[in-house]
């Protein structure tokens, strides 16, 4: 039975992705908001509209939409609301919710030269012209305004925005400290560590983001904030946070160091180190297992552990080992 708590009502919708369930949530304020949306299917937009009937609302009742991210589970279902209906969100949102095609160009061109980078086979190429397919249960939909870190969202003076990137570099929180709750979409969840997905450079920027190190920074920003406990994304609430962001970062410090082990013994690319992390579902799920890859690189990289050559595909070794050929 969909219920307010404290002035908020968790919905949880269906999803195509492996992920499951998607959460959502209603907040009264001065503007009826819903944060987050769903993904762009009938079934989800029909739960939307039977629980929010639970609490004798429906969808035209909202007056805002706020999107912690533009994953499609999070902001597919836009393209059902009326246009009537703003929306909000990190100016970031925007070329993924109202792709044009000189972004899928430029989403294709990004990944190609990085496949090369890494290592990856021609077979895998013509996967780059699939991309925008990842997008069918998207949207076709524009912000209405901006939300950037310690803003207010209009008609919610209790909430602050604060910027959390790393699984989406337009990902955002809004805490509410009169109570410690935290609306964090997939920053942090209960039951597993989110993907911190490779995205193209910003607008207006060249170099590649490093989302496992946002991801972890977004962590921890957290623990400077007075948080009782996190609506998260999907799954459950988060009560204890800082033991679980303790958790998370050790989990993914172990996982680099099994990656650094391998580079004692041998040079490796991106690719051959993803097929030994993942051996399983590498082809099945190329963009996650990449994306995970490269994290743990990146984070080695940053904590002075590895090195690179300039070769292309490049091989990565320990620091101080690299080969002069």
């Amino acid at each position: 039975m969909t219920e307010w708590k404290n002035g908020i009502a968790k919905i949880t919708l269906p999803t195509p992705f492996p992920v499951g369930d998607v959460n959502v949530f209603l907040i009264k304020g001065e503007r009826l908001t819903l944060v987050d949306v769903g993904v762009k299917t009938e079934g989800s937009w029909n739960s939307l509209k039977e629980q929010m009937a639970e609490l004798h609302l429906h969808p035209d009742d909202i007056e805002q939409v706020i999107l912690t991210h533009h994953h499609p589970d999070h902001a597919g279902g836009l393209d059902f609301f009326p246009a009537s209906v703003e929306v909000y969100g990190h100016q970031l949102n925007e070329r993924w919710i109202n792709p044009t095609e000189a972004f899928f160009q430029e989403q294709e061109a990004f990944f190609r030269l990085y496949f090369k980078e890494f290592g990856l086979p021609e077979e895998y190429f013509p996967f780059l012209s699939k991309l925008r397919n990842t997008l069918k249960y998207s949207c076709n939909r524009s912000l209405t305004g901006h939300l950037s870190e310690g803003m207010k969202p209009l008609g919610l003076n209790d909430w602050e925005v604060i910027e959390t990137p790393g699984h989406a570099q337009s990902q955002i929180a809004l805490f509410r400290e009169k109570d410690g709750v935290l609306i964090g979409g997939d920053l942090i969840l209960a039951h597993i560590s989110p993907n911190p997905l490779l995205e193209p450079p910003a607008p207006g920027e060249t170099e590649r983001p490093k989302p496992q190190l946002q991801h972890n920074d977004s962590m921890k920003k957290l623990l400077a904030y007075p948080i009782q406990y996190v609506y998260t994304g999907h799954g459950e609430e988060v009560y204890e946070l800082e033991a679980l962001i303790g958790k998370r970062l050790t989990r993914q410090h172990e996982r680099a160091m099994t990656v650094k082990n391998w580079l004692q013994k041998e040079e490796l690319t991106v690719f051959k180190i993803c097929q030994r992390l993942f051996p399983t579902v590498y082809q099945r799920e190329l963009m996650l297992t990449i994306s995970e890859t490269v994290a743990q690189l990146d984070y080695l990289s940053s904590i002075g552990e590895i090195s690179s050559n300039n070769k292309q595909p490049v091989l990565y070794n320990l620091q101080g080992n690299l080969k002069i050929e």
